[in-house]
């Protein structure tokens, strides 16, 4: 009767180290998915603060129908730190990741790149004057730059 009771001890042993190696694995995957999530959260509140802005006309703040000069300052419904490297803006940082802005000259779109802290990878979303369009999270960091209609 010992040696039964000793194989049933070491058995619920190893069942529950498997049940917590799994538990951890899927809790790690988790918290990466809602990183990503939360980036593709700031980078749509971004986009909509940029066509507020490009609308607007410049008497009142506004970029006057083009993107030109357009900076994180401008888009205010995201709160992060800005990065600076001497006097030129060059990012923006958060709790859920860094935003990068790109401009095609700043007249007819601008291009955001967020990357989450957590999970390696990027997404790209571009902004036009009445459209936005988000990249596929790729993990890789290879996302390409969608394109306005």
């Amino acid at each position: 009767m010992g040696q039964q009771q000793l194989l049933l001890v070491i058995l619920v042993t190893i069942i529950v180290g498997i049940a917590t190696v799994v538990a951890i694995n899927t809790f790690g995957s988790a918290a990466d998915s809602a990183n990503v999530d939360a980036v593709r959260n700031d980078l749509t509140s971004m986009a909509a603060a940029a066509q507020s802005y490009v609308i607007k006309p410049n008497a009142m703040g506004g970029g006057g129908g083009v993107f030109t000069g357009i900076g994180f300052n401008d888009m205010g419904s995201v709160a992060c730190d800005q990065t600076t490297s001497g006097s030129a803006t060059t990012g923006c940082e958060n709790e859920n990741g860094t935003y990068t802005i790109s401009a095609d000259g700043g007249t007819t779109n601008v291009s955001i790149t967020g990357v989450p802290k957590q999970a390696a990878g990027n997404i790209i979303i571009t902004v036009c004057k009445n459209y936005a369009a988000m990249s596929d999270y790729s993990p890789d960091a290879s996302a390409s730059t969608p394109s306005c209609p």
